[in-house]
């Protein structure tokens, strides 16, 4: 079994637990299926939106495909996730890649 069905396999058996989505866009990343990637990404940020991961790699993705506004607001989003749950790394790798982006 190839690693995207296996994560679908978890996903279908535990629909709740974010990190396999986070997995699965990553794992569509790197097959350059961009529109499952960012699919997965988004359903992260509405169903699970304190997962904080998300924002940084949405917002990359963003970047890739040109998506610069996007990407921008993606990482705007993240700085305020991050700053409620006080993550403190995030949130400095997040103002970082707004920062990059807005030079």
């Amino acid at each position: 079994m190839d690693r995207i069905a296996y994560l679908q396999t978890i996903i279908e058996e535990d629909p709740e637990t974010p990190f396999p989505y986070f997995a699965l866009a990553k794992e569509f990343e790197k097959k350059s299926d961009f529109s499952a990637a960012k699919s997965n990404y988004e359903y992260l940020r509405h169903h699970h939106p304190k997962y904080v991961g998300t924002y940084y790699h949405l917002g990359k993705l963003m970047e890739k495909l040109d998506h610069l506004d996007e990407a921008l607001a993606v990482y705007e989003q993240g700085i305020i996730v991050a700053e409620e749950q006080n993550d403190l790394h995030s949130r400095s790798e997040l103002q970082g890649a707004k920062d990059m982006l807005t030079i």
